[in-house]
Formats: C-alpha cells, structure tokens, sequence
C-alpha cells in the first residue's frame, strides 16, 4: 500500500454508542460506517472499488462470530471475565513468541496499531486501564493486560509470548526490567518535539521529556534490534493525504498525523534491522510507494553513519 495514498481515513471522536451502517457504499460507491471504542468512536470512509485498509477492518469487525472461530476462541464471553485470566502455571520451555505487544491500548495511536494487527491476523497483546472495556471493544481477538507497570510479576505476564513490542507513546520501557526473548522493539517517540519546545511548554513536557528519553536510552543500549521512530508533532488529521519527509531536523516544528504515524509503526514491525535505526518523519512532500524499500534506505544510511 503506498504510504502517500492510502484509501481509507479515520476521524475519532467522543460518543457513547455502537451504530453500524451500510459499509458496502451506496450510490456514489462511499462507505461510512462508525463503532464505539470505549466512549471513542471510529468513522471511516472509502472510496475505491478495491476493498481498502479500513474496509478489511469493517468486515473482520463485522464478521463476529467468523473472526471467532477463526482464532478459535469462544462465541460468548463469560459474563464473569474469566477468560481474561491467564493460567500462572507456565513453562518458559515451551514458551511461543508469536505476538505484539501494544503498550498503550488507550490511545488514538494505540488502537489503530491493535486494528491493523487484527487485520494481519497477527496475535495481539494490549496493556490498557480496563479489561472488560478492552473486551468490549476489541472481543477475544486481543489479548488485554491490566496492571502495575512497575510490578515485576505483570512484567513478566505482559512479556509473556510477545516477539514484538509497538510503544505508541512514552514510559513503558524505562520501567521494564528485562526485555529477554523480544526480538524488535518498535517506539513511536515525540522527544524531538519535546527538545524543540520552550517556555510553559517545556516545563509541561518536562516528564514526558525525561521518559521519552529513559526509552531511547533503555532500547538503545538492550542489545534488541530497535526501531525509534522520532515523529513531528502528532496532529488528529486524516492520513494517508499526504507524503513524507525524513530529512534530519524536521521534526522539531513538523507535524504527522496520527493515522500516518500508526501505518508507519506497522510497516516497521516487518523491518527488523541488525541491530537499531533511528529516524525522524514528517508530514511532507514525499512520496512512498514501498515502504519495505524505504525502510532499506533508512537502514542503509543508518549504517553508513554508524561506520
């Protein structure tokens, strides 16, 4: 999918409500359909004959009890939540890396990653504030974690199978303890931004500064490939409209959309570099018609510099 043209966008907004419409188009071959996310919908549009990234969304959503069977989980959730619990006994042994972890299953960001990743039929892991409303929104096809990020246990239960991990935003790293077995750790970081900032407003960054640098850091220095994604100011605009620049700088007064910034963590999950690449991105005038070739030039050069 070219980066500068994707199909779909999403536009998310408060509301209390699930309303599903007609998501095949009506006459003028438009879709729209909306379905709440805890309190937080999501409105899409298409416009293309050929299914497109939101309307693969809509109908794995929609598909219910097919999505379920497909996963091999259960029709009906026990009212009782108990299939949120997971089993303590287990053996590292036998241990299985095959999901993503999404370290902020809250956010506008973090929840484009958890959809994209559905649609990829990949196994999701999402550490969020409420599992029951994690469940409601997503069903059984994600995994929901709740708990003390700075408790060891939970740690380790959050890790637990993930070959993965998406950080949508700051401070989950610097508390973790060991990142043993993960095999790419992918950070969406704003510490550009937040260097480029003064006054009042560097004084309210403050911590999200210090955290967005503890990560930096802390992945840098695991020895885990890593991929840093120094974005411009995130901005609530449709993605997809617009292209790139990486040019080095630019993000101290530039901006990306959101969604654009959640593709962008998505193509970077299948770009595992040797060893770590560090690159700012922007809303711009480039174009990127393959990603996985971008990603090859990014790490070319990020070599290049390291030699």
């Amino acid at each position: 999918m070219a980066a500068g043209s994707l199909s779909s966008s999403f536009s998310l907004y408060n509301s209390g409500y699930y309303t599903p419409r007609n998501s095949r188009g009506d006459g003028n071959n438009n879709a729209s359909v909306t379905f709440n996310f805890r309190k937080r919908s999501l409105t899409c549009f298409s416009s293309k004959n050929k299914p497109s990234f939101v309307d693969q969304i809509l109908d794995y959503i929609e598909g219910g009890p097919k999505l379920r069977k497909w996963y091999g989980a259960p029709d009906r959730l026990p009212k009782d939540g108990s299939v949120l619990e997971e089993d303590d006994k287990f053996s590292e042994k036998d241990e299985v890396r095959d999901a993503v972890l999404v370290t902020d299953g809250d956010n506008d960001i973090g929840q484009m990653i958890i959809l994209s990743l559905i649609v990829k039929r990949t196994r999701v892991k999402a550490l969020v504030k409420d599992k029951r409303s994690a469940v409601e929104a997503f069903g059984s096809y994600v995994e929901p974690m709740a708990g003390d990020t700075n408790d060891r246990s939970f740690q380790k239960k959050a890790l637990r199978g993930v070959r993965a991990i998406i950080c949508p935003n700051e401070g989950f790293l610097s508390q973790v303890e060991s990142l043993k077995g993960v095999e790419h750790v992918i950070v969406l970081s704003q510490l550009s931004v937040y260097r480029g900032t003064g006054g009042i407003q560097a004084i309210m960054n403050s911590k999200a500064r210090k955290l967005a640098e503890q990560d930096e850091s802390i992945v840098m220095a695991s020895g885990i490939p890593y991929t840093v994604i120094r974005a411009g100011s995130l901005q609530n605009t449709p993605g997809g409209k617009q292209g790139f620049s990486f040019k080095q700088g630019s993000t101290a007064q530039g901006r990306l959309s959101k969604e654009d910034a959640a593709f962008i963590c998505m193509e970077a999950l299948d770009a595992v570099p040797k060893r770590g690449l560090v690159f700012e991105v922007v809303n711009g005038e480039e174009k990127v018609s393959d990603w996985k070739e971008c990603f090859a030039m990014l790490m070319e050069k990020a070599e290049q510099q390291l030699q």
